[in-house]
């Protein structure tokens, strides 16, 4: 059995070849996402590199595709109380392609409404009460939202005491509408599979109808899914392995990318420290974020604000004035390339760096000090990441630096801020070839297999 796994990303499309009965990646290859003409052109010059090296044709039996061709879908999310939406809201599009760009709690004002008009999101997640409790906020929302001039789908996932009422609301709008069940159907309890499941499906069909991606779609026979979800998948295959063979254990996988960070921890996120307090709600031990102002072309000028550039300038002992033009460069034109061992490569790598430390600040777990009557006790809210033993690197300023290593080293616990628990003492490993997408894609056929040849694939690094 031979397969051909197809990742349409937002800024270069990769295509692997895997032979199932020799048991190994044949070849790989990539060329620029072509969104602004046909997505089937970046797929043409990359299958072109694939034969190339492999010296013919390569004739699969199988085609697998996956995308986040522009990065994915904007979303924003209402809800009743801040800390639980935001966190919900998250939780449910952490797999589903969506990146949330805002969060709202109680009745959103005429303020929130307009800036909501600006955002323009291709989704917003509607949320609010527990099964019968407040239903008066998620109504007076619905309300406030289809008044809303803009495209956008809902999916309402609140008090099902709400749901007559949201119907009728929906019914009487022409917005594309789904109800699914309560995201916090009791305080503190989450279900967010069900709205989950509703954000992938349209990511799918929103993405396929706007990337031009139905031509794709007619090569196989199998659903395009999102890149996020293929990701996660690999990851959580490589972590937990297989009812046969076991996986490497708990890790913090690094997907640093044109347009977002996307991290991903397959942990338990249990407390390092004692006595602890935790907060919030319990994460579960497959959990991503995604970072939209912290990637490496598509919004690089965004990343360049959220850091500390003066810090940066002086690590390289350049000007901070060098790193703005190199910024502006690449924005402008993010098919630009660094030469190995030029200042440019360097500039990126201390970028990629950056990013990487805040992104992965943003996904783990925070510890506080806390003065009770019975002295002074810890607070952990999120995952304590501590203790993790491996951090894995994937994308391709990784895998195209000599040193990944010093990229890789933003992931890890900062003792001048030490309220974020990044991991302290991680090996790490790199994706050398980009498959953890491709796995994750593989995994759906063969899970043996795809383990089999990650273990071979994902290789660890010196620091």
């Amino acid at each position: 059995m031979k397969y051909l796994t197809v990742d349409f990303g937002s800024t270069y499309t990769k295509l692997t070849a895997i032979d199932g009965d020799k048991r190994e990646v044949v070849a790989t290859a990539s060329a620029f996402t072509t969104i602004e003409t046909h997505v089937l052109d970046g797929f043409n010059n990359a299958m072109a590199k694939l034969e190339e090296k492999i010296g013919g044709p390569f004739h699969y039996d199988k085609m697998l595709c996956c995308s986040s061709a522009a990065g994915g879908l904007k979303m924003v999310a209402l809800g009743l109380v801040p800390e639980l939406t935001s966190k919900a809201a998250r939780m449910a599009a952490s797999s589903a392609g969506a990146k949330v760009v805002k969060t709202y709690a109680y009745e959103i004002s005429k303020a929130e409404q307009d800036e909501i008009y600006n955002i323009n999101p291709d989704l917003v997640l509607l949320c609010g009460g527990t099964d019968g409790g407040n239903k008066e906020v998620i109504i007076a929302n619905a309300k406030r939202l289809v008044a809303i001039d803009r495209n956008f789908s809902i999916i309402a996932a609140g008090n099902k005491s709400a749901s007559y009422d949201l119907e009728e609301i929906f019914k009487a709008s022409n917005k594309n509408y789904v109800i699914a069940e309560n995201v916090m159907p009791n305080f503190n309890e989450l279900n967010i599979d069900p709205a989950k499941q509703c954000i992938k499906d349209l990511f799918i069909s929103r993405i396929i109808d706007a990337k031009g991606l139905s031509e794709a779609q007619a090569m196989t026979d199998f659903k395009i899914i999102p890149t996020p979800l293929a990701v996660l998948n690999g990851c959580e295959l490589y972590s937990k392995g297989t009812r046969k063979t076991p996986g490497v254990g708990e890790l913090v996988a690094i997907d640093i990318g044109g347009a977002t960070t996307d991290i991903y921890s397959m942990s338990y996120g249990n407390p390092t420290v004692e006595p602890v307090m935790i907060k919030g709600l319990k994460e579960p031990y497959s959990k991503r974020t995604v970072e939209g102002d912290l990637g490496m072309r598509y919004s690089l000028s965004a990343l360049e604000e959220s850091i500390d550039l003066y810090a940066v300038a002086e690590e390289l002992q350049i000007d901070e004035n060098q790193i703005k033009e190199w910024v502006s460069l690449c924005a402008a034109h993010p098919d630009t390339l660094a030469q190995e061992g030029s200042i440019e490569h360097h500039i990126e790598e201390a970028l990629a760096k950056a990013g990487i430390s805040l992104a992965v600040e943003r996904h783990a777990g925070e510890i506080d000090s806390v003065f009770t009557p019975m002295g002074q006790v810890y607070t952990l809210t999120g995952k304590d990441l501590s203790d993790v033993p491996y951090v894995v690197g994937i994308g391709g300023v990784l895998i195209n630096s000599p040193r990944p290593a010093y990229i890789l080293s933003g992931a890890e616990f900062d003792p001048t801020r030490m309220r974020h628990t990044k991991p302290k003492h991680p090996s790490y490993l790199l994706d050398k070839r980009y498959i953890f997408a491709s796995m994750g894609l593989l995994s759906t056929q063969d899970k043996e297999l795809a383990l089999e040849i990650m273990k071979k694939e994902i290789v660890p690094i010196n620091k």
